[in-house]
């Protein structure tokens, strides 16, 4: 099959999947996009949005097309980290003696929602890291491979901030996306209760499988990107630091810390796979463009300036995107 046919079949499979989580999922389309693209890239997104807009349901619509066993983790301040990855505990055989077995915790499956995550310590926060980062688990100086592909859905409310611990900069890293949940319009919310009214199941049918998702992820690595448009990239994540020479004066001005080379790694893994939706077999600004805002909003700080000026940290990654433009 040559690139063209890939693709083309790329591109109709993602079709597929999304007219199937339409089904059970009124409106949000960025929101949609944006997550199956971290799928297939092998990141990780957080989703912020008040309670009641659809998270959980998202994600075990996506398991139902992705055909993935899902799990929920409900993060609460008294929740342990063996109460995500598991734990080691004695179990008598057949034959009366005692063995030490591995309890698998409920991190092992493909597709994690991790609802309210910053209600956890920061030590229960901690038991996420290796995990979203290297996909395993170290129990008792075990390791365990999770089964690919891999995917962490974290959620956090936006507004309640009694209770809760806010992520460490480490762990925000490890969000491929960071993707903001809007509050449904009045044509959306009418959609939703008579969607509601009939079932409270969701009816979406299985597209694709693991093995799928895993396939199409070797393709997007196959996917060119030109120096122009690897080096505006690159551009865009020098420039949110305003400590490096030659930055950008909206870095000076507005941005207390720059992102991290994650940003940019990013960036590229994103873009080839939003590619490959549009039926591209090759990156352009226009990709770059598009994730700047979920790749970037969540590793940098906005300073007092920004925030004297009202300006939200879209607005000063909207600003960066200009002045690259001029360059």
């Amino acid at each position: 099959m040559d690139n063209l046919e890939q693709v083309k079949k790329f591109s109709e499979t993602i079709n597929k999947v999304k007219e199937e989580i339409s089904k059970d999922i009124v409106g949000q389309e960025d929101i949609v996009n944006n997550v199956i693209i971290a799928i297939i890239s092998g990141g990780n997104v957080l989703l912020e949005g008040i309670p009641g807009v659809g998270k959980t349901r998202l994600v075990r619509t996506l398991g139902k097309v992705l055909n993935l066993p899902f799990s929920r983790i409900q993060f609460t301040p008294d929740l342990m980290p063996s109460d995500v990855t598991g734990t080691n505990i004695i179990e008598k055989d057949a034959d009366g003696k005692m063995n030490m077995v591995f309890n698998r915790g409920p991190i092992f499956a493909n597709l994690i929602l991790a609802d309210e995550i910053n209600r956890a310590t920061p030590k229960t926060q901690s038991a996420m890291l290796e995990v979203m980062q290297e996909h395993k688990v170290t129990v008792s100086n075990e390791t365990y491979k999770m089964a690919e592909p891999f995917f962490v859905l974290a959620t956090q409310n936006p507004i309640e901030q009694d209770g809760t611990y806010p992520l460490p900069e480490a762990q925000m890293d490890r969000f491929m996306f960071k993707l903001l949940m809007e509050f449904p319009t009045v044509k959306e919310l009418k959609d939703i209760v008579t969607m509601t009214q009939i079932t409270m199941d969701e009816t979406a049918n299985s597209v694709v499988d693991g093995a799928t998702i895993l396939e199409m992820r070797e393709l997007a690595k196959s996917v060119p990107v030109i120096d122009d448009v690897l080096e505006y990239a690159m551009n865009l994540v020098s420039k949110t630091h305003p400590e490096l020479p030659g930055t950008s004066n909206t870095a000076i001005k507005y941005i207390k810390h720059g992102v991290s080379p994650r940003a940019g790694q990013a960036l590229i893994t994103a873009a080839k796979v939003r590619a490959l939706m549009n039926g591209n077999y090759n990156v352009s600004i226009e990709d770059i463009d598009a994730l700047a805002y979920p790749v970037l909003r969540h590793r940098m700080k906005v300073n007092f300036n920004a925030i004297n000026e009202h300006l939200s940290v879209d607005d000063v990654i909207r600003l960066l995107l200009k002045e690259c433009k001029k360059d």
